[in-house]
């Protein structure tokens, strides 16, 4: 027996068997991706069924670019089917009776569809027209046998002797130029002249003589013109000179008297009111929205809608004898902008009426905006109004603060004034006595031993240096001469007091300060000018410093600045001790500014300014 062939061939057996490890895992990464949609995916995968198809053909009398209303039938039943359940193959066939009109040519155009569809026959099929429908009636039996019709886009008239069988079932269209009538009267209600416009092609030829049969028991009251035999630039000609108190009623104008076609909704109707001095009022809703006026119009949109719903039916299993042929419902619709034009009140239409293009007032443009800007007025008005309070409120603690600061110092002060008092009536004249009877004492012992009469003066200097040390706690309690003397005196004295007991420097200025000044602004300065003194002694451990007291205009700025440590401000907002506080207080009281300048190295600067009450006269 020969051996395998990937054995006879060198390197055959390693191909092989890498192209086997290639095709299992490129079969595993199929199977993970597979798993992997299945995963993300599982309905539309493992549930969602594919749609039954169904063949329908649109079949229409006139292309898209000829009939807008034949667009609108088409749109409307394509939109209509998508809904349905199941997956249309749609077909699309024209007869372009008006661009192909003769005979000849409508024969070979019917001959090519029934050729073009033998083998592949559409489930249903929609009619868009009188002619489509026509040519069903008379051949379908022969070229689209057993297929079910629906059609739509025509009038019962415009068939003429044709008799539809089991397998027609539709909308018939009906146009009723006479409640157009009506209510263009109404609206104009002076109106004495009617002109009906129209052109030769037989579609312009039947909506021309439905509206002279709706209109003829009118013509004892109205006169009536029919400019429907002419060429477009006469027509246009004649409709800017009509006379006053006309209407004008648009049939279809496809074809003029010189053969030119239009198309009707999209050029014909557009010249004709652009040229017409009197308002326009048209059939149906396509021609609505070009300069028109409006009326009780067919709705080709509608009609689409319910021959879609009839199609749906019978690709569902239902005999097309048995979905009944309805009439469409006409509405009355009209353009907004064309009533303006004309001076026509909207108050005067028929109830139930549809009024287009709308044009927003004013408000309706901005009425979001003014509500927003009224709600943004009201949001603000109320933070306004709660900042308001909220600052009552704070003013209102902060005087509650200021009048206990107030009540706390002047208590202070009271308590001051009373120690102070009691220290010097009391204690230092007990302790005055307490000295003389000790000296006393030491003179009525002469002959004492000579250590009993040395402690015996010890206790005459302590007492000595107690009450000078009471006198001293007095005066810095109460200072007797800022109370007997002023201001600048009592300051003075603080200053020559404190150079005398802690031994630094301090050059005392002065300049234009009254001899009499209100007792809370002197007290005020003073308390100032001492509480700084001492936090110079505490922390800034400078040798001198300067204290000076000015007056200018109607406040006393004192200024205390020594050249000591300083300290980083920082530090002292984070621990404001007492004394800084107390300072802060009793300018804020009498309405002043206090402010402390210190850097590390620089020194400290303590600044205060304090009005003055205002007084009839001034002594200085």
């Amino acid at each position: 027996m020969s051996a395998p062939m990937e054995d006879q061939i060198p390197g055959c057996a390693a191909v092989a068997r890498c192209t086997s490890v290639r095709i299992g895992i490129a079969a595993w990464l199929l199977l993970i991706i597979v798993a992997a949609v299945a995963f993300v995916f599982p309905q539309s995968i493992s549930t969602e069924t594919p749609k039954p198809i169904r063949r329908v053909l649109l079949f229409n009398d006139f292309g898209y670019m000829v009939s807008p209303g034949i667009m609108a039938l088409d749109q409307a039943i394509v939109a209509e089917l998508e809904q349905s359940p199941y997956q249309i193959e749609l077909y699309t066939e024209t007869l372009e009776s008006t661009l192909f009109s003769d005979e000849a040519s409508q024969r070979r155009i019917r001959a090519w569809i029934a050729l073009k569809y033998s083998d592949r026959m559409p489930d249903v099929i929609i009619t868009a027209g009188p002619g489509s429908l026509r040519f069903m009636i008379e051949s379908h039996e022969s070229f689209f046998q057993g297929t079910p019709i629906i059609f739509c886009g025509t009038t019962e008239e415009m068939v003429g002797q044709l008799r539809l069988d089991l397998h027609f079932t539709g909308v018939w269209g009906v146009a009723e130029p006479e409640k157009t009538l009506l209510a263009a009267l109404k609206l104009q209600p002076d109106t004495k002249h009617v002109v009906v416009v129209g052109g030769r092609n037989a579609f312009d030829q039947y909506l021309e003589n439905l509206a002279r049969q709706s209109f003829g028991k009118y013509e004892a009251k109205l006169d009536f013109t029919y400019l429907t035999d002419l060429d477009m630039p006469t027509l246009l000609a004649r409709l800017r000179q009509l006379p006053s108190h006309t209407i004008i009623y648009y049939t279809s104008l496809m074809e003029d008297a010189a053969g030119s076609h239009f198309i009707d909704a999209a050029q014909s109707v557009p010249l004709v009111a652009g040229a017409a001095n009197a308002p326009i009022f048209v059939v149906d809703d396509v021609d609505l929205g070009k300069g028109t006026v409006g009326g009780y119009l067919i709705s080709w949109v509608k009609d689409g809608q319910v021959a879609a719903k009839m199609a749906v039916r019978v690709l569902s299993g239902e005999k097309p004898e048995n979905v009944p042929i309805v009439r469409n419902n006409n509405v009355y619709m009209f353009d907004w902008r064309a009533l303006r034009r004309w001076g026509l009140s909207e108050k005067d239409l028929p109830a139930g009426s549809t009024v287009l293009y709308r044009e927003l007032s004013i408000w309706q443009r901005t009425k979001s905006i003014w509500i927003s800007g009224l709600l943004i007025i009201l949001g603000l008005s109320a933070l306004a109004a709660y900042l308001q309070f909220s600052r009552k409120e704070l003013r209102l603690a902060r005087d509650a603060q200021m009048q206990l600061s107030g009540r706390l110092i002047d208590a202070q002060e009271k308590e001051r004034s009373r120690l102070a008092a009691e220290l010097h009536d009391d204690f230092s004249q007990r302790l005055a006595l307490l000295a003389l009877g000790l000296e006393n004492a030491s003179e009525a012992l002469p002959d004492s031993p000579r250590v009993a009469k040395q402690q015996l003066q010890e206790l005459i200097n302590s007492a000595g240096e107690l009450g000078a040390d009471i006198h001293t706690v007095s005066h810095r309690l109460h200072s007797a001469t800022l109370e007997s003397l002023g201001l600048e005196p009592g300051v003075s004295s603080l200053c020559k007091e404190f150079t005398d007991r802690h031994g630094i420097e301090i050059a005392f200025s002065a300049d234009n300060i009254p001899r009499i000044v209100a007792p809370d602004v002197a007290l005020c300065v003073f308390r100032i000018v001492q509480e700084a003194l001492q936090n110079l002694r505490k922390h800034s451990g400078a040798a001198r410093a300067e204290v000076s007291l000015i007056k200018s205009a109607d406040r006393i700025f004192v200024s205390i600045h020594d050249q000591g440590k300083g300290f980083d401000m920082s530090d002292m907002k984070a621990h404001k001790g007492l004394g800084v506080q107390s300072m802060g207080e009793r300018a804020r009281l009498l309405s002043g500014r206090f402010k402390i300048h210190s850097k590390p190295g620089r020194g400290t600067r303590v600044e205060a300014a304090i009005p003055l009450p205002p007084t009839n006269g001034e002594n200085s």
